[in-house]
């Protein structure tokens, strides 16, 4: 096996390290989880990945998106994400959508995936990605941070979850986002994401986990 990837061994096997490098995941968003996300996918080894968003870079993204630096202001998050995984794995198949996800284009973008990440800052765009996810069938990773919470939940596609976190389409107003909550709600998202393409059993499965890195209090809830 590749030289790059060999730590994963003891953790994961060299069968499960092949399978991954077969596998073909969507990241939606760019930003802060999804940043994180494509990183953490890339060095683990999977294979294919599509990340779509039609946002670029600024200033106040510095504080918490991986992948924003003086020099990428004003450039396309995707786009970016694409150059950083190539960089670590030259040869990872890395599709960059450079447009915002919608409900013309969602079951299209997804056809395909194994796993869907929901990296999205938008109540709307969420309820759209679930939605595309149920009808093309694939399971939906969703991840969600405020300040020092975050939450995570595995959807698969019978579940109502996200109808039940978010019952109408009121967003939330408070931007407030700390550098470390988006790495540690991106890692969650990405155990569960590499347990269901290995075909282990996500204890997360149709059920929410939120975390307060406050008081680092971790609660799980079936919903």
């Amino acid at each position: 096996m590749e030289k790059r990837f060999i730590r994963n061994l003891g953790a994961i096997t060299e069968d499960e390290c092949d399978i991954l490098k077969n596998k073909k995941v969507f990241v939606a968003g760019c930003g802060g989880l999804g940043g994180y996300i494509a990183e953490y996918l890339t060095r683990i080894g999977v294979g294919e990945m599509v990340a779509c968003d039609g946002d670029c870079f600024d200033e106040t993204n510095f504080n918490r998106q991986l992948l924003s630096y003086e020099d990428n202001i004003g450039k396309n998050k995707a786009l970016e994400a694409q150059r950083r995984a190539k960089a670590i794995v030259p040869d990872i198949s890395f599709s960059s959508i450079t447009e915002f996800l919608t409900e013309e284009n969602a079951e299209k973008l997804i056809s395909g995936c194994d796993v869907v990440m929901d990296a999205l800052d938008s109540v709307k765009a969420r309820k759209i990605l679930a939605s595309a996810c149920v009808k093309e069938g694939i399971p939906l990773i969703h991840g969600a941070i405020e300040g020092w919470f975050a939450q995570v939940a595995v959807v698969m596609p019978d579940s109502t979850i996200l109808d039940k976190l978010y019952p109408d389409d009121k967003e939330n107003k408070n931007k407030s986002s700390l550098s470390f909550t988006p790495a540690l709600c991106a890692s969650i998202q990405c155990a569960e994401a590499v347990k269901l393409l290995l075909g282990k059993e996500s204890s997360l499965k149709n059920k929410v986990l939120f975390a307060d890195l406050l008081t680092n209090e971790y609660r799980t809830f079936e919903l």
